[in-house]
């Protein structure tokens, strides 16, 4: 008599049309998972058709829409919850998908939280240290991909970096271990389809770290054009935002994220990135060139 066949538990990653949810979509379907249980969830599912179209299930969950949530989760086994983007109201749109994925019986839940949340000075912390108290407090099985910056934020910037022939910050020697959305999209789906016993926890992720000479350095090295980096006093780097445009709350934001840069709350030495994806990160070479071509 054969043994019967365990079904394949079923997926769900939300913000699955933003840049984070949907390599962790393409990751899931990658590593053979099938189309029938990965579900999308996505506040606009018109933009998902793409999905749609390759078997993956689309279902509306807006994280202003508590009522979306629930039975969007309704058969989800496991969640990749992708912080939301809107800064002040993260805690509230978290919190009603965990209480959701609670009512629904998730059985575990991955959330993209911050390097160090529970420690740093960094101004986008609290939210995400908050969210994760409350995972903690829902009673679910739950997994934390603390991810450190995104190279994609500094090579995003490259023809700007290449055009000026420099970078302009007040960094510091301050380093980084940033890593690209590709390998922290790749870790978090490595949690969501591993041993939830194993898995469960809090990892702090980034890659080799570099400061923003390093960077500067690397991106003459690649490209031939000659870049540095120039270092600014706070202040002037505030001023410096505010004459190229930004608002003066804009710029004092920037200037807060580059004086945690300096102080290092930016850099991990945990070896738990390259762990989960069973190799090295993209060195920041590799990511120049992809950004230059």
């Amino acid at each position: 008599m054969s043994s019967p066949v365990t079904p394949a538990p079923s997926f769900a990653v939300t913000g699955a049309t933003g840049h984070l949810g949907r390599l962790a979509i393409d990751d899931l379907l990658r590593r053979g998972v099938p189309a029938g249980n990965v579900f999308a969830l996505v506040r606009d599912p018109s933009r998902a058709d793409d999905l749609a179209a390759l078997g993956v299930g689309v279902r509306l969950a807006d994280y202003d829409r508590p009522e979306t949530l629930e039975p969007a989760l309704q058969g989800i086994e496991r969640l990749l919850l992708v912080s939301g983007s809107d800064p002040g109201d993260r805690v509230r749109q978290h919190t009603a998908v965990i209480d959701a994925a609670k009512a629904a019986d998730v059985g575990f839940v991955v959330y993209t939280s911050v390097l160090h949340a529970d420690e740093t000075e960094l101004v986008l912390a609290p939210e995400h240290a908050t969210t994760e108290d409350v995972l903690q407090g829902s009673g679910l099985p739950f997994a934390v991909a603390r991810n450190g910056w995104y190279v994609e934020n500094y090579t995003g910037r490259l023809e700007d970096h290449l055009a000026r022939g420099e970078i302009v910050g007040a960094a510091g020697d301050g380093r980084v271990s940033a890593a690209t959305r590709a390998d922290y999209a790749e870790a978090a789906v490595s949690l969501l389809t591993g041993d939830i016993v194993d898995q469960q926890g809090y990892w702090e992720l980034g890659g080799p770290a570099f400061t923003m000479t390093d960077l500067a350095a690397t991106i003459t090295q690649v490209t031939g054009t000659k870049v540095v980096y120039r270092d600014l006093a706070p202040e002037e780097f505030t001023r410096a935002l505010v004459d190229a445009g930004a608002d003066e709350a804009t710029a004092q934001f920037v200037t807060a994220l580059e004086l945690s840069t300096a102080r290092g709350e930016l850099e991990t030495d945990s070896p738990a990135l390259e762990n989960l994806l069973g190799r090295a990160p993209t060195s920041l070479e590799d990511a120049v060139r992809v950004a230059r071509i």
